[in-house]
């Protein structure tokens, strides 16, 4: 059985009390089971990680190498300054999407910047919690074709 890494960023952690006007009101555990019922819903399996710590977050992706068909990021504040993941992301053959709550567009202007988008076939941003859900159905289709 195939396997979806969908990987969190700092902070992620807090989503439910951290800025619900920005980020809602469902936790990061509601998404999981969103994502968990689409996923075994397509004959998937998913492994769901939250981090706050980069390296973390990159021996995960080093690690989706050997055992994922396709990665889902929500990289939160590491997606405007860390090449690290870029390069890490790079090293994976399979397909990359990279989700955000918000819409970072209509944010600072430091949040307009994204390196993992240098990587990701995908973006999907301002779309709240959904994101994800649009991103494993694209995910979902990529593989099926």
């Amino acid at each position: 059985m195939q396997t979806v890494y969908i990987l969190n960023g700092p902070n992620l952690n807090l989503l439910g009390k951290r800025q619900p006007e920005i980020y809602g009101k469902e936790t990061l555990q509601d998404i999981e089971v969103a994502c968990s019922q689409i996923v075994e819903a397509n004959g998937l399996k998913v492994r769901f990680l939250q981090s706050n710590a980069e390296h973390q977050l990159i021996d995960w992706i080093h690690e989706a190498r050997e055992d994922a068909c396709g990665i889902i990021i929500n990289p939160a504040a590491y997606t405007h300054t860390s090449v690290a993941l870029l390069d890490a992301l790079s090293t994976f053959e399979g397909p990359v999407f990279e989700v955000h709550i918000s819409n970072v567009h209509k944010r600072e202007s430091f949040r307009h910047h994204s390196y993992v988008s240098l990587r990701a076939d995908g973006v999907i941003a301002g779309c709240g919690s959904q994101g994800y859900e649009l991103a494993l159905l694209r995910l979902i289709r990529l593989l099926s074709s």
